[in-house]
């Protein structure tokens, strides 16, 4: 680069002919020559022509002028780097550089530190190698590990029952006979096995360490039998379990059966003379069993009611739908219910009887 004059004042010019009233350069918008023309300072032929003797200048002003432009071809080259080949422009250039081979980049390196620790410029930067991702585990199953083959059940089976809930007859009699006996069963025998049966079996079973199930198999009656009496005929057979009320005057005279609501029990009687008696109930206050003096009309032994569609077996009837018969409930849950206005008989052995002596056209008196 050409160097600068120093400090021209008074419009002189300098080697390559800058002008400027006043800039010690006369390179800047305000340092103009004396018209103004150029905005450097530079007038057509490089000066001032007040300052060169002549309209056109000195042939040592156009010297200077040829000078300025190539210098400025030369500052324009090295800006510029690479352009096209110009043979009268070369002598003018400022040697440079040879360009870098254009050749592909070397294989990935780490690249060469420099002092302040920083990468070379000159050095391609690598492609940073990807980090292989850690595989997801493997979401199918592990493998089955042998099933052990099942062990056989220690559990004992459950024994078969010899009696159980719906049961009937003898054994049930004696059962429940047996199990009054040892304080389980708080009532006379009925001869059928129903709730109250099998709480008093369960209560039994519970008592001596064995398995509750509420029915009587093998090892529970040789237990209870082991620990009772033979029952006697009265215990297997009571006539009543409540005792019999006084009969209603209207059940002095010919054949009646005479049943207390206040005793709850029913007295078939001949003549003044009671021939059995049995434990009853009734009808609940909202079908409550009609009170007063009737006559047995119709007879039917395994009867089964037409509204309730329940059965009524050795039924007497006496006043409308109401009628004397067995009732298995009773038998099972006793006085914890009641019937829909007939007259419930538990034993069914007696009812039986007395459905076999009883005629219709006999009285049936109702009373307190």
């Amino acid at each position: 680069m050409a160097r600068r004059n120093a400090g021209n004042v008074g419009g002189a010019s300098d080697a390559y002919g800058n002008g400027g009233d006043g800039d010690p350069y006369g390179s800047t918008p305000h340092s103009k020559g004396a018209h103004g023309d150029d905005p450097y300072g530079n007038t057509p032929y490089g000066g001032d022509p007040s300052a060169r003797g002549s309209r056109h200048g000195s042939p040592r002003g156009r010297r200077t002028a040829t000078a300025t432009a190539a210098g400025v071809l030369a500052i324009a080259a090295l800006a510029a780097g690479c352009g096209p080949q110009d043979p009268a422009a070369d002598a003018l250039r400022q040697p440079t550089a040879p360009a870098p081979a254009t050749t592909a980049p070397p294989s990935p390196a780490a690249p060469s530190p420099t002092e302040d620790g920083k990468a070379d410029a000159t050095t391609p930067t690598p492609t940073p190698t990807p980090t292989p991702t850690p595989s997801e585990p493997s979401t199918a199953p592990p493998p089955a590990s042998p099933t052990p083959a099942p062990r056989p059940s220690t559990a004992s089976p459950q024994p078969e029952a010899l009696m159980r809930t719906g049961s009937e007859g003898p054994q049930v009699r004696e059962l429940q006979a047996r199990l009054r006996q040892v304080g389980h069963f708080g009532r006379n025998p009925t001869g059928y096995y129903g709730t109250v049966t099998a709480e008093a079996v369960r209560s039994f079973q519970v008592k001596r360490g064995t398995e509750g199930t509420g029915a009587t198999d093998a090892a529970t009656w040789q237990r209870l039998r082991a620990m009772t009496r033979t029952p006697t005929a009265d215990e297997l057979d009571p006539p009543t379990e409540r005792p019999v009320a006084k009969p209603d005057e209207r059940c002095l005279t010919g054949r009646v059966l005479c049943i207390s609501k206040k005793s709850r029990t029913l007295a078939w009687m001949v003549d003044g003379r009671v021939v059995s008696a049995m434990d009853v109930r009734f009808g609940s206050e909202f079908t409550p069993t009609r009170e007063g003096e009737f006559k047995v009309f119709w007879k039917s032994r395994d009867h089964v009611s037409t509204l309730y569609d329940t059965p009524m077996p050795y039924a007497l009837f006496f006043s409308g739908g109401q009628a004397v018969h067995y009732s298995a409930d009773f038998a099972a849950n006793g006085y914890g219910g009641a019937s829909h206005g007939c007259v419930n008989v538990r034993d069914k052995k007696k009812v039986s009887a007395l459905f076999d002596q009883v005629k219709d056209g006999d009285k049936v008196v109702v009373y307190w």
